[in-house]
């Protein structure tokens, strides 16, 4: 076997595959190593599986609440092993498309643990050694572990350990209010499991705006979903939890969804490294531009990759936060849901869209609504470009659409 490359890959997820797929288009010779299963994280423990099963708890309360719509129903009963089986289906389906695209690329791909000897060499665990002209590191993240909360993949859980529960506790309480922890907050809730959230920071969703923060707050109240902020886990004694509010609960599980760390010891002069492993926005459509932008050159504007936090109602965000501006530097709008005709007919009037201007140009936007991970593309574009709120207000909007929200948002500017 030829163990001489152009590419040589350690780490097949999004970043990894991504960059592999895009160097062979260019005819170089690739080399793919990885340890676990193609489309790490993201594919296998993270982003898919996780919405599989939201979508699935959703589909729940929907029917549950069916009949505010008109449609009457019986008997509705839940089937965890279902909801499991159709998220492993899922992933299993695109785990073999990804599989297929490289196979069809011709790149080499070898399901095992390698390291980085140098900048040009790879060393596999059976010893051998491939000889690489450029090597490109893009070994992940794992769920952060803090002291007083290590996992016990029983009791403490991390993200990984929820995907594959047999089944739902009756209580759970999480640790961390991020994207992960807000997410399996709605999952739980969902399916009527007795959910708390403690948060160390003032706000739910600390990253997001401020204003942002807020809805989630008023939307976890109305879905019953309790939660503690500036509050921390104080002590753990025979599986009863003191908070350092001095509350006590006694949830069956907790998830410690406090954040992630770089799968990486001492970065190597010489190797490109990508995705998560770099510490930098650990998301998977970030992971991807970086490694188009290595692979390709094409640029992308890094403080311009969106957020989501997907549920109803979704959340979504790109650019300058308000309280990340100057007072008295910007203009601000903002449009309710409740003003918007198709929220009405979805049954989803709690939410807002939110545009923050300077000198004519939007330079920030957030959104709580249904299709948020969409509407946020449309803003996002928009930034990026230059594309002055004037010339936006000759763009013709749908109705009855979430979009117009945008739309009637541009003119309070």
């Amino acid at each position: 076997m030829n163990n001489n490359f152009d590419i040589g890959i350690i780490g097949a997820g999004p970043a990894g595959y991504t960059y592999a797929l895009h160097a062979s288009a260019q005819g170089k010779s690739v080399v793919l190593f990885e340890k676990k299963q193609i489309g790490g994280v993201c594919l296998n423990k993270g982003c898919i599986p996780t919405k599989s099963i939201l979508h699935s708890s959703e589909v729940y309360k929907q029917i549950l609440n069916a009949e505010k719509f008109g449609v009457t129903t019986q008997n509705v009963t839940l089937d965890y092993s279902k909801v499991l089986e159709r998220k492993n289906k899922t992933v299993e389906t695109l785990r073999k498309g990804i599989e297929l695209a490289l196979k069809n690329a011709k790149v080499t791909v070898i399901n095992s643990e390698a390291k980085i000897k140098d900048k040009n060499t790879i060393v596999e665990c059976n010893a051998d050694i491939y000889n690489c002209s450029k090597i490109v590191c893009s070994t992940g993240s794992s769920p952060k572990i803090i002291k007083g909360l290590e996992f016990d993949h029983e009791f403490l859980l991390s993200s990984d350990d929820i995907l594959n529960l047999a089944s739902l506790p009756k209580s759970i309480l999480i640790v961390g209010s991020g994207a992960i922890g807000v997410e399996w907050a709605r999952i739980f809730n969902n399916f009527g499991v007795e959910t708390t959230v403690v948060e160390l920071a003032s706000h739910l969703l600390p990253l997001a705006d401020a204003e942002v923060s807020k809805r989630l707050e008023r939307i976890f109240k109305t879905e019953k979903i309790k939660f503690f902020t500036q509050t921390c886990v104080k002590e753990i004694n025979n599986k009863k939890i003191t908070l350092s509010n001095d509350e006590i609960l006694q949830p069956e599980m907790v998830l410690v969804a406090v954040g992630r760390t770089p799968n990486i010891t001492d970065k190597i002069d010489g190797v490109t490294y990508i995705g998560d492993v770099t510490g930098e926005i650990q998301l998977a459509h970030y992971a991807i531009k970086q490694a188009i932008e290595d692979a390709d050159g094409i640029k992308f504007e890094k403080g311009l990759t969106p957020s989501v936090v997907y549920g109803t109602p979704e959340i979504a965000w790109v650019g300058k936060r308000e309280q990340d501006l100057e007072p008295d530097s910007y203009k601000k709008s903002l449009v309710l849901l409740s003003a918007i005709g198709k929220a009405h007919c979805d049954g989803q009037t709690d939410g807002l869209i939110k545009i923050l201007s300077q000198n004519g140009k939007i330079v920030g936007a957030h959104i709580v609504s249904s299709e948020a991970s969409s509407l946020i593309q449309q803003i996002t574009i928009a930034i990026q470009n230059g594309i002055t709120v004037d010339k936006l207000k000759e763009v013709c909007f749908p109705h009855p659409t979430y979009s117009e929200g945008i739309y009637d948002a541009l003119f309070k500017l």
